[in-house]
């Protein structure tokens, strides 16, 4: 990925517009939106409205009624098949009756989604022409109709490159998606969607959630430009800096209700964050680093190498005390998250790693969790849960597997502990204040937040005396993020929980470790104390080593 936007980059250049009316006061207004589910009032006479070139953010917990707002925006079925939606919503002044997601598209309306729309087995030109293919006739097409038309692959492929610079990302637009770390594809997301011709408005959902503070600088830089251009911008995102850098208006929800709406210049992050929860919320302080010097050491890591596609991790060495918790800090695609992944079990790796004087065996999953050590994925919807599922059963399943938990025995036979299943589910929705109707809810149905609630509850039901947690607080709300950051220190104040947590929010590392280890081209830099220099952090990341202090 390039370091920066392209040379004599220009929104206009790229957008492939002209159908914005700059005329218009208003290119979206949505009016006194209701929505409800039976009985539940999911959203109440919400109004919304964004101009021409304007960056409005949307904020709110999860579950505060966002997610249902866009629903009603694109014309999703959810919404249409349960009953519609009261209110109105207009575009550059005319009622606009968006039936479906396909609708919205050809309205003008586009999205970057949090949960990625890419198919892996396509290449990056593919994905960003899915559905608005070029193409050019032939013989058999003069005859037989349009739809037998070859595709033009050198256009399609000269306009996913147009749509690539925009956003800085110098990949080959004929590589495969499969494969590629989570930031790449959330640059081709916006690229797809810079990449439409009838644009004039795009809501971007959570689009810096996998990215590192670079990355994330260089996307907004990216969306300032989109929204110079004359698109309007819908930025929701739970990072309150960003809102404050980027946005021209901020619109606050919750419980389904619109509580502020504000100009960005008239508040700041903790007038957002009280106004989000309801509640004052103190700013994080940095973590008093503890002495772990003469600490017994814990888990030994020495030449780790993991095959982890676009997380390569390149002979790492390293040690782990016992007791503290250890944060891991990296670019995208620098190996970080590779390398819990790979000790895990979960992609071939090699190298010695021990725990507790012991060789681990990192090549069998199972053989590392009858360790008590457990691993909290960064990839919730694929590793941590099956979200077919009822929250109870992704809870319990885990431990009953590893550890035969649960389980009554008659001679020789045994039955399954159903109370004792149902007391721990439901000790774990009180103690993480998951929302939810009951333990047996599908937790295909919570929110992103709650879900990862769910995959820290299915860990500790394990009782890990060793947890490593990948992206604990990716895209979920702040008043979460706070509980699960506590959650965490109070694991390793209370009971000694060794933790190693994995994170592109450099910021709650540094709020909650001990140590942090950078680490950039699959090695590691260096060790930093959380109150480091920003300088320091900044250039090891970068895979610079800091100039040594005199």
């Amino acid at each position: 990925m390039g370091s920066a936007l392209p040379t004599g980059w220009a929104p206009s250049s790229y957008l492939q517009g002209g159908s914005v009316d700059l005329s218009a006061e208003y290119v979206l207004e949505m009016k006194n939106i209701t929505k409800r589910y039976g009985e539940n009032t999911v959203l109440s006479d919400v109004s919304l409205s964004v101009r021409p070139g304007e960056i409005h953010a949307l904020l709110g917990e999860n579950g505060a009624g966002k997610s249902t707002l866009m629903n009603v925006l694109f014309g999703m079925p959810v919404i249409h098949t349960t009953g519609g939606f009261e209110g109105q919503v207009l575009l550059e002044g005319e009622p606009a009756n968006v039936t479906s997601p396909h609708d919205a598209m050809v309205k003008g309306i586009g999205m970057v989604h949090q949960e990625f729309m890419l198919l892996p087995g396509f290449t990056v030109t593919e994905n960003i022409k899915l559905n608005r293919e070029i193409t050019h006739p032939n013989l058999i097409s003069r005859i037989f109709g349009k739809n037998l038309e070859t595709l033009d692959m050198k256009a399609m492929a000269a306009d996913a490159r147009k749509a690539l610079d925009s956003v800085g990302m110098s990949i080959d637009e004929y590589t495969l998606v499969e494969g590629m770390p989570v930031g790449y594809m959330q640059f081709i997301e916006c690229a797809r969607e810079i990449d439409k011709k009838n644009i004039k408005l795009i809501v971007f959902d959570e689009p810096t959630a996998v990215l590192t503070e670079v990355e994330a600088k260089r996307l907004l830089e990216a969306i300032s430009g989109i929204a110079a251009a004359g698109v309007g911008i819908i930025f929701i995102s739970h990072k309150l800096d960003e809102v404050i850098s980027i946005s021209d208006r901020i619109v606050v929800m919750r419980d389904g209700e619109l509580v502020s709406t504000l100009d960005k210049k008239d508040t700041n992050p903790v007038e957002l964050a009280e106004l989000m929860v309801g509640r004052g919320i103190d700013a994080s302080a940095m973590a008093k680093p503890r002495d772990f010097s003469g600490a017994k050491t814990v888990l030994s890591i020495r030449n780790l190498t993991v095959l982890m596609p676009g997380e390569l991790v390149k002979g790492i060495d390293l040690d782990v005390k016992e007791g503290e918790i250890l944060g891991i800090a990296g670019l995208a695609g620098h190996g970080k998250i590779g390398v819990a992944n790979g000790i895990m079990g979960l992609y071939e790796s090699s190298g010695e790693v021990t725990y507790k004087g012991k060789p681990l065996n990192i090549h069998s999953t199972y053989d590392v969790m009858k360790k008590r050590i457990n691993f909290v994925s960064e990839d919730r919807k694929n590793v941590g849960l099956i979200l077919g599922n009822s929250i109870e059963q992704n809870i319990i399943t885990p431990a009953l597997r590893v550890h035969k938990k649960y389980l009554k025995h008659y001679g020789l036979f045994t039955q399954l502990d159903r109370k004792a299943m149902r007391e721990q589910a439901e000790r774990m929705i009180e103690e993480l204040r998951i929302k939810c109707t009951s333990p047996k809810q599908r937790v295909g149905a919570l929110s992103g937040g709650n879900q990862q609630k769910v995959c820290i509850a299915e860990a500790l039901t394990l009782e890990p005396e060793f947890l490593f947690i990948s992206e604990p607080t990716r895209g979920i709300d702040i008043g979460a993020k706070t509980l699960i950051l506590d959650y965490l220190k109070k694991l390793n104040r209370e009971q000694g929980m060794t933790i190693v947590v994995t994170s592109s929010e450099l910021k709650e590392l540094r709020s909650i470790c001990d140590r942090i280890v950078i680490i950039a081209n699959g090695k590691i830099m260096g060790v930093l104390a959380p109150n480091a220099s920003d300088a320091e952090y900044g250039l090891m990341m970068s895979g610079i080593q800091p100039a040594q202090k005199a």
